[in-house]
């Protein structure tokens, strides 16, 4: 099952990816790989968390309501993520929505397999909390952007973590890799969608990157991770 030949590769610093092999395979003999389409809800917000869901050659959005009723994008997960295993853990509802953006092959476990699998298999549960800090690392560094740097730089820093992530090679550079509209851009860094076309437009005339329909395409990662006032290493 965890052939990879013709496969989106793991996420760096998935859950999948940081297993050695015996460990993934007996993880993923506890569930069922299910196709499905793009723009499927694997899971909804408010439902009860019956089940966990390992991504196997998927890309998925996050999203979740805000009180004002729109809905925000909260993070990507890509193959090799987990998605669903916080309901599980505490038989409560849904905190969130998981959608598939093209067709996704996903591994599908009963939430009380997981749970029991992970007290018998004590390198899935390490491994699953350093996935779980890193995810805490990740907001708090979008809360921090928010207060630390100007709308452009919060734009460059969340491109940059993408490109890492889940970037595919372009011939202009590195497509970021996820189907992500201006707005949605936004919404992970805290700032307007007229906002986000400003620091975009700013970033092409830097020619650091180059705006897709639904994507961004980095043609000078160096560049652009000097203007985040980063610095490139492994994600995870």
């Amino acid at each position: 099952m965890t052939r990879r030949s013709g496969r989106r590769p793991w996420s760096p610093g998935s859950l999948l990816d940081r297993l050695p092999e015996a460990a993934r395979e007996d993880l993923l003999r506890l569930g069922s790989p299910v196709t499905c389409p793009g723009r499927h809800v694997l899971v909804r917000e408010g439902d009860p968390g019956h089940a966990v869901y390992l991504l196997l050659d998927a890309l998925v959005k996050v999203t979740a309501l805000a009180e004002n009723g729109s809905r925000t994008l909260l993070s990507i997960r890509a193959s090799g993520d987990v998605v669903g295993e916080t309901a599980a853990f505490g038989d409560c509802p849904r905190t969130a929505t998981v959608t598939t953006c093209g067709r996704s092959l996903v591994c599908v476990v009963k939430g009380p397999v997981f749970t029991a699998h992970l007290a018998r298999a004590p390198e899935v549960a390490a491994a699953l909390s350093r996935v779980t800090m890193d995810r805490l690392r990740f907001a708090n560094r979008r809360r921090l952007d928010f207060a630390g740097y100007e709308a452009d730089v919060r734009l460059a820093r969340v491109l940059v973590d993408l490109a890492v992530r889940h970037g595919r090679p372009h011939r202009e550079g590195v497509d970021v890799g996820v189907p992500v509209t201006q707005a949605e851009l936004g919404e992970l860094v805290g700032i307007r969608e007229r906002t986000v076309q400003k620091a975009m437009h700013d970033l092409t005339a830097r020619e650091l990157v180059l705006q897709r329909h639904r994507g961004v395409v980095v043609r000078d990662m160096e560049g652009l991770t000097a203007f985040a006032g980063l610095s490139l290493r492994p994600a995870g």
